[in-house]
């Protein structure tokens, strides 16, 4: 059964205008995203923080809450299997959330284009 849907679109020009992409990236990325994204060339960087930040939007309104307490940017960590296939790995407080609801799947869809970044997210109870 879906607990929640949610779906969210980026801008990759607004990623990419952006003063400091190091700030941003320490703002919403996790540990282990930031070792992912350290080696990414700034072209690389752009696409794939415009991904991750619609990835973390769409989760969060999937969990019906958007970004506040105990649904955090740094704890919606979105990595990916070694076919490359984007898959969502809780952390901290909002992996208590997710055993809380009695969340016990979830799927995470990532597209972009020259533009534009977009995000899907199911979680299933």
């Amino acid at each position: 059964m879906i607990y929640g849907i949610g779906t969210d679109i980026v801008n990759i020009s607004r990623i990419k205008n952006m003063k400091s992409l190091q700030l941003f990236s320490e703002k919403i990325l996790s540990v282990n995203e930031l070792q992912v994204s350290s080696s990414y060339d700034e072209s690389k960087l752009i696409s794939y923080l415009a991904k991750q930040f619609a990835c973390k939007e769409a989760l969060s309104k999937a969990f019906g809450t958007g970004i506040r307490k105990p649904i955090l940017f740094k704890e919606l960590e979105i990595l990916r299997d070694e076919k490359g296939k984007p898959y969502f790995n809780p952390l901290g407080d909002v992996k208590k959330t997710i055993i809380n609801l009695g969340i016990t799947k979830t799927h995470v869809s990532l597209a972009d284009e020259s533009e534009h970044a977009i995000a899907f997210a199911i979680l299933e109870i």
